[in-house]
């Protein structure tokens, strides 16, 4: 192994391969070995600076200059972003997602002109969504969420309370987690609730004695509800999954339309809430579980959920970055819900308060609240952001790409007249059911987010060439893309309970296939009329 000493630190030793494979541009003091000399200069030099800018923005914002307001107010928040930049305080990208959001909040310029060079602010919105997300997962805010849901006594004593309060769970995280995090992170506890069960059978003298555990009804309805409850619940919330932000940002591009985060709830919630209940109903009666009332399973999640210990400072701190970020979210909602769209009111605060923006400022606070002060730790190090999926934010980058260039090019119209003709959709009910059933096949076959990517693309101009608005089509479109329930490979989480040995791969195929032509109807049937009754006519 490659050592070396670090100079200014006698006696201390670091392998040189493992720091630069895990080297990050910005590291905190607690991932760097200093010396007591360079420590102290770090941490006055880092503490200054959190002090420093915000002062020098409000006082040279307030100073008596003669210059246009725009110009004044920009120029503060450059002095502050500058002094972040140099200090360090924060990770030096977080310090100017700070400075765009505020340029944002105080109005110098509209979100979509401050971020124009980065193409969306849907961008903005991937990364501070998985920054949160990465959050709750390293400081298991997800996990002990989990374990006090299973924890109640009512759900450990029944097989069937168990499956559906697993699903509910994962339901939920899903809507704000990565699904293939939340369905990774609570395999190990649905594997462990299954032994339980299988060491009551075999006490109670319920199965034979050469039984495989593997192959038990109910380890199957358990984790096909896993899986397919985080696809449910990634419809919930526009952030929810990366399809949601790909689909919405392609409808936004080609109609000009933007659902907001409430609206998109308030949509979202009769399908996942009826899909949900059909998952549990299907699930249950094609794997009807082998025992009713169980024993042990509580003492099992008891046991789990107190090596999670006391809340900590970390978890706090996620938990208010979080719940700072989905009431920003929420707000222009209910301000629409209580002054209207057409407010002036309104008009001002969805404009300040951009989803995009509000998500990169909700996960800087990560980086501004600390664990340890003393130490100036943060609950979140630039490290642990930095791997977040930027897959996925490159993907919908291209997406929006392709989208521009289908409509500047004309290929766009080519496509859709030509499919129009030939398949005679001429009705907004032809084009959605078109829509996703298309939708739902590519994402048995490929990612969801893939599915998104290409899809909405192609159902825009279909509609447009049938003289029918393709807002509807298109958000089908994009719901469809997580419904795809069939295969292993047609979802991670899907790959994920498939590679536990319990799922047979017949029973996942028979399971989805139901679930494929349930999702499919309620888009179809119930998507219309959620738009209708929470945007009115969208673009009409």
């Amino acid at each position: 192994m490659t050592t070396t000493e670090r100079p200014g630190a006698p006696g201390q030793r670091t392998d040189v391969d493992a720091a630069f494979r895990g080297s990050a541009t910005y590291r905190s003091l607690g991932e760097q070995e200093l010396s007591p000399a360079e420590e102290r200069f770090e941490k006055g030099r880092r503490t200054v600076g959190l002090f420093l800018a915000p002062a020098v923005t409000i006082v040279f914002a307030l100073l008596p200059i003669d210059l246009p307001r725009q110009q004044h107010l920009l120029a503060a928040i450059l002095l502050g972003v500058i002094i972040l930049w140099i200090t360090e305080p924060v990770p030096i990208p977080v310090g100017g997602l700070i400075g765009i959001g505020a340029i944002v909040v105080l109005g110098v310029v509209p979100a979509a002109d401050a971020v124009a060079p980065f193409g969306s602010t849907t961008v903005f919105t991937f990364i501070g969504a998985f920054i949160l997300a990465a959050a709750m997962l390293k400081h298991g805010l997800a996990r002990r969420f989990a374990m006090f849901v299973l924890s109640l006594k009512f759900v450990g004593t029944s097989t069937y309370r168990v499956v559906i309060a697993f699903g509910a769970i994962t339901a939920l995280l899903s809507a704000f987690v990565s699904n293939t995090a939340t369905v990774a992170m609570l395999l190990p506890t649905a594997l462990g609730i299954l032994s339980v069960i299988a060491k009551l059978l075999q006490d109670k003298e319920l199965v034979r004695p050469d039984f495989d555990p593997l192959r038990l009804r109910v380890g199957v309805a358990l984790m096909l509800m896993l899986a397919y409850g985080a696809s449910v619940g990634g419809l919930l919330t526009p952030v929810g999954t990366p399809p949601n932000l790909i689909g919405r940002g392609l409808i936004e591009e080609a109609t000009g339309e933007r659902i907001g985060f409430l609206d998109w709830m308030l949509m979202a919630m009769p399908i996942c809430a009826l899909m949900f209940v059909a998952l549990a109903a299907v699930l249950l009666l094609l794997n009807r579980p082998e025992i009713r009332q169980i024993e042990g399973v509580h003492e099992y999640v008891e046991a789990e959920r107190s090596q999670l210990g006391k809340f900590s400072r970390a978890e706090r701190n996620t938990l208010i970055a979080f719940g700072v970020t989905v009431t920003l979210w929420i707000f222009p909602g209910i301000i629409a819900l209580a002054a209207g769209t057409d407010s002036a009111i309104y008009e001002t605060v969805s404009g300040r308060l951009n989803e995009g923006i509000i998500a990169v400022l909700g996960a800087s606070l990560l980086f501004v609240l600390p664990t340890d002060w003393k130490s100036r730790e943060y609950t979140l190090n630039w490290s642990d952001a930095a791997t977040i999926d930027w897959g996925t934010i490159l993907l919908f980058g291209t997406g929006i790409i392709f989208g521009s260039l289908l409509d500047s090019t004309g290929l766009a119209q080519t496509i859709g007249e030509g499919s129009a003709s030939l398949l005679g959709l001429t009705s907004t009910f032809a084009i959605t059911l078109f829509a996703v059933i298309l939708a739902i096949i590519i994402s048995e076959t490929t990612s969801n987010t893939a599915s998104a990517a290409v899809v909405v693309p192609i159902i825009i101009p279909v509609a447009i060439a049938a003289e029918i608005n393709p807002f509807v089509p298109a958000l089908a479109a994009t719901f469809a893309a997580s419904f795809g329930f069939m295969l292993p490979v047609s979802t991670p989480q899907n790959a994920i309970v498939y590679g536990s040995g319990v799922v047979p791969i017949t029973k996942m195929i028979r399971s989805g296939v139901s679930f494929d032509v349930l999702g499919a109807l309620l888009i179809v049937l119930l998507l219309p009329l959620m738009v209708g009754l929470v945007l009115g006519n969208p673009g009409g």
